[in-house]
């Protein structure tokens, strides 16, 4: 209350003001703000274009890409899958995803899907330089992939390279524009870049996409 008095008296705008009480109090947009968002992961391999005798060589169907079996995929692939499987964020399970991706890549170094998912569990592990490296690598191999420019985004707003950070969730939301995390990274972005009005579609975004989202209420208060 002494905060919101004294930056009265100094003129603020009330709205302004309470703005400023409202980001103190959850902690979203303070100059330390670090994300705390889970990584996007991959699950299923993008599909390959067919070979000379119109089989699909990921063995997926060519009506509804739905994985085939085992045997129909190569020996990366099936490390991939089985990466995927045990990459459920328990720290045991963790381990062996990380043994399942090495794998894949020690067979295909260019299996973009196992690099980003490896790089995944890097940056939920705080190694941020090795994640890095692996999203930055995945998007040379494949610029396709948001799931890479959108955790690329994260690693640049925890360090504060907001122009960075800016054009990766842009990357990402170009192949991906439906996807609310990265509208509201975006808008946390713009708003840190002191560009609020640029913001305010992204929280409105937001609130359209995930209206039952964990940071709606804190969306509607910026958009307004």
């Amino acid at each position: 209350m002494r905060q919101l008095a004294g930056e009265l008296q100094q003129g603020a705008p009330f709205r302004a003001v309470v703005r400023t009480l409202q980001a103190s109090r959850t902690g979203q947009l303070t100059f330390d703000f670090r994300l705390d968002a889970q990584p996007a992961r991959i699950i299923e391999l993008k599909p390959k274009s067919a070979s000379a005798n119109g089989t699909l060589p990921l063995g997926l169907s060519g009506t509804n890409g739905a994985l085939g079996t085992v045997g129909e995929l190569s020996e990366a692939e099936q490390y991939f899958l089985m990466g995927s499987l045990l990459d459920d964020g328990t720290p045991d399970r963790t381990d062996e995803a990380v043994k399942a991706y090495r794998r894949a890549l020690d067979h295909d170094p260019d299996l973009v899907a196992a690099l980003i998912n490896l790089a995944n569990i890097r940056y939920s592990r705080d190694e941020l330089a090795e994640a890095q490296a692996l999203y930055e690598r995945a998007i040379t191999l494949d610029p396709s992939y948001f799931e890479a420019h959108f955790n690329l985004g994260n690693i640049h707003h925890d360090h504060a390279r907001y122009a960075d950070a800016e054009a990766s969730y842009r990357s990402a939301l170009a192949l991906n524009n439906s996807y609310p995390d990265a509208h509201f990274y975006l808008a946390v972005t713009l708003e840190k870049m002191g560009r609020s009005v640029d913001a305010r579609t992204h929280w409105r975004t937001y609130e359209r996409l995930a209206p039952e989202g964990e940071w709606v209420e804190l969306a509607k208060e910026f958009s307004d």
